[in-house]
C-alpha cells in the first residue's frame, strides 16, 4: 500500500510540542520528515516527565518520542555564520516547511516566508505561534497553558463557579493545534497541486483554543456577555452531569435532550416514576435542578459501577466512566482499535505509545520507527544536497554543525 504523503519531504525548525506533533503525524503519513535542531538537541529531549507528577523514574523522555518519531535529524547552530544559509539550503528541497519561532528570530536568522520563498517557490510555508505572526503580540512566547488555555477563553469557563481555574494537562492544546496545522498543510498542498503555487499557512495556539469552545464564541459574540461556569450541583439539566458511584467511581451522563426518551428511561433506572410524572418537559427539570441532582446523587451512591454500567446500557442511555489512565490502556475498545502501536528503539528497546489518531484504510500509514538521536542524520542530508565532505567537515569544525 502507498502512504499519502510519499514523495513529500518537510523541513521543521521548530520545538517543543505543537509544531513537531504535527510533524510526527506527517512523518506517520509517510512524509519524509527533517528536524533541525540546535547542536545540544530540542529542548524538549530533556524534559522530565515525573514534573507532570509521575511517580516514576524515567530514563527516557517518551513524549518527546511520541512527537518526533519516524524523522531524521540535522543539527545546525542558527547563530553561527553559515547556519541559516543552510537551513534554507535545505528548504530548497523541501515541499512544506514547518517552524514556531517567533517571528523577530525568523526575521533575524532569514528565515521568515519570503526567505523560503526566495529559494524555494512552491514550498508550503508553515507558521506556528501562540499568538501568530503579525499584531501586538506577534513575539509573545506562549506555551499551550498560557495561549491554548488561559488566553483563549477556555480555562475561564472551567471549574465550579467561584473556584480558581483549573491547571489543566500541558501538551492537550499542543496536540490539539498539531491537527490543525496537519489539516492546513495538507490543504495547501492540494492547493498547490491545483495552481502551482506555494502557499503560506499560520496556525496559532490561541486560535486553535478558540476553535474548541466555538459554540460558546457563537453565543458570546453576539450576547456581548461572558457564559456563566455551570455547576454541577446545579446543571441546567441533571441527566447531563456527573455522579459518582458506591464504590468510588465518577460516571458521566450525556444526554443533553432528556426529553422525550432519556428522562423517563432514566426515572426507570431510578425507579422514581414520580419524578417521570412530575418533570414532563426541561423548564420543569431546570427549575427544581439542584434538588433532583442531590436526589440523583443518592441513586448512584446506592449502586456499584458493574450494575450502574448494565442499567444505563440497558436504558440506552447515553453514558461514559470518568477513566483513569490504567483502564484506558486496558480498554478492549481502543485495543480492538489500535490506537497504540509499538516502538523498536536501538537506544530505548521496545516501547508501546500511541499510533496515528485516525485510520486511512487502504493507506500505509503509522509509526515509522523511533525518534531520531540529536544530529544522527546531519551528513546524510547534506550529502543528498550535494554539499561535499570536505564541507561538511569544515562546517563541524567551525561548530555550525552538531
Amino acid at each position: 500500500m502507498a502512504a499519502p504523503l510519499d514523495g513529500i519531504r518537510v523541513l521543521e525548525v521548530a520545538n517543543w510540542l505543537a509544531a513537531p506533533a504535527a510533524t510526527a503525524l506527517m512523518a506517520d503519513l509517510g512524509a519524509d520528515v527533517i528536524k533541525v535542531e540546535p547542536p545540544p538537541g530540542d529542548i524538549y529531549r530533556g524534559f522530565i516527565l515525573r514534573s507532570m507528577g509521575y511517580d516514576h523514574d524515567f530514563a527516557t523522555n517518551y513524549a518527546f518520542e511520541l512527537d518526533n518519531r519516524g524523522k531524521r535529524s540535522v543539527t545546525v547552530d542558527l547563530d553561527k555564520p553559515g547556519g541559516p544559509e543552510l537551513v534554507r539550503r535545505i528548504s530548497a528541497s523541501c515541499d512544506v516547511f514547518v517552524t514556531n519561532l517567533v517571528q523577530r528570530r525568523r526575521l533575524r536568522y532569514g528565515l521568515a516566508e519570503p526567505d523560503v520563498r526566495a529559494v524555494n517557490e512552491r514550498a508550503v510555508y508553515t507558521s506556528f505561534s501562540g499568538y501568530g505572526t503579525h499584531g501586538p503580540d506577534e513575539d509573545r512566547p506562549g506555551f499551550d497553558y498560557a495561549a491554548f488555555w488561559a488566553r483563549s477563553g477556555i480555562m475561564g469557563l472551567l471549574a465550579e463557579p467561584g473556584a480558581p481555574p483549573p491547571l489543566c494537562r500541558g501538551g492537550q492544546g499542543d496536540h490539539s493545534t498539531a491537527l490543525n496545522i496537519l489539516a492546513a498543510v495538507l490543504a495547501a498542498l492540494r492547493m498547490r497541486d491545483r495552481t502551482g503555487e506555494g502557499q503560506h499557512v499560520e496556525v496559532t495556539l490561541q486560535a486553535s483554543g478558540m476553535w474548541t469552545i466555538a459554540g460558546d464564541f457563537a453565543a458570546a459574540l453576539v450576547a456581548k456577555q461572558q457564559p456563566p461556569r455551570i455547576s454541577r450541583k446545579s446543571p441546567v439539566n441533571p441527566i447531563w452531569n456527573s455522579y459518582r458511584t458506591r464504590d468510588n467511581r465518577w460516571v458521566l451522563l450525556v444526554n443533553p435532550v432528556p426529553f422525550p426518551n432519556a428522562w423517563p428511561a432514566f426515572c426507570r433506572l431510578a425507579e422514581r416514576p414520580d419524578w417521570a410524572e412530575h418533570y414532563r418537559d426541561l423548564a420543569g427539570l431546570r427549575a427544581d435542578t439542584a434538588r433532583l441532582t442531590a436526589e440523583i446523587d443518592a441513586v448512584f451512591a446506592a449502586r456499584d459501577y458493574a450494575r450502574l454500567a448494565r442499567e444505563l446500557d440497558e436504558h440506552a442511555l447515553v453514558w461514559a466512566p470518568v477513566a483513569t489512565m490504567p483502564e484506558m490502556i486496558a480498554d478492549p475498545q481502543v485495543r480492538e482499535m489500535g490506537w497504540f502501536t509499538t516502538i523498536d528503539s536501538p537506544q530505548h528497546g521496545r516501547f508501546e505509545t500511541l499510533d496515528t489518531p485516525f485510520k486511512l484504510y487502504g493507506s500505509d500509514t503509522g509509526a515509522r520507527g523511533p525518534a531520531p538521536r540529536p544530529g544522527e542524520h546531519t551528513f546524510a542530508v547534506l550529502s543528498e544536497l550535494g554539499v561535499e565532505d570536505d564541507a561538511m567537515e569544515r562546517l563541524a569544525t567551525d561548530g555550525v554543525l552538531g
